[in-house]
């Protein structure tokens, strides 16, 4: 008895880690900066508040707002309502597409001899199993000081997932491209990287 409640709960535990591990595949990233404005404390740390714009009240929207959120404040911005420094907008996109399977027609022969005779076969594949659907995810985000208005920081990250597959969740596909976007902050000005 105490085997199979130990065995159960390695099982449980198991399931869960492999939960959590969703493969989400690669995020292509493009950012634009200009860094010396942004705010640094003595330790080369960014400081400084940040506001979300929620000019969309769309609760679709909340996933991506939490994780950029999320992510600013692991650099050290401060969360605030109020009067921040710095005003956050996000935009999202999302769609889906259809490609054809692989299409290739592939061919196979091959030849045996042997003492107990000979033989040449010729095999034929064609896939007929259709087109497969992906959603892609586009999510943008732009940094703008508040008092000036001129944008200090903009990034775009984009993702594509089988669709209905786990990673092409609103929460999990924010979550990626957030911590994609945010990677090597604030990056190289106008450079296209692939994170995986």
């Amino acid at each position: 008895m105490y085997f199979n409640k130990k065995f159960l709960s390695i099982a449980i535990a198991s399931l869960a880690l492999s939960a959590c591990v969703t493969p989400t595949g690669p995020v292509n990233v493009t950012r634009f900066n200009n860094d010396e404005v942004l705010l640094t404390n003595s330790s080369g740390s960014y400081e400084g508040s940040f506001a979300i714009e929620r000019a969309d009240q769309s609760l679709s929207l909340s996933p991506y707002n939490a994780a950029v959120s999320r992510e600013m404040q692991r650099l050290g911005f401060e969360n605030a309502n109020g009067n921040a420094n710095y005003i956050v907008r996000i935009a999202v996109d999302r769609y889906e597409s259809e490609r054809p399977k692989n299409s290739n027609v592939s061919v196979g022969g091959g030849a045996s001899t042997g003492s107990f005779g000979s033989g040449i076969g010729l095999g034929l594949g064609i896939d007929l199993s259709g087109r497969k659907k992906r959603t892609h995810t586009e999510m943008s985000v732009r940094i703008t000081d508040r008092i000036s208005g001129k944008s200090v920081w903009e990034g775009r990250a984009i993702q594509s997932a089988k669709t209905g597959s786990p990673a092409a969740q609103e929460g999990i596909a924010a979550g990626k491209l957030a911590n994609a976007l945010f990677q090597g902050f604030p990056g190289t000005s106008g450079e296209t990287i692939t994170v995986p």
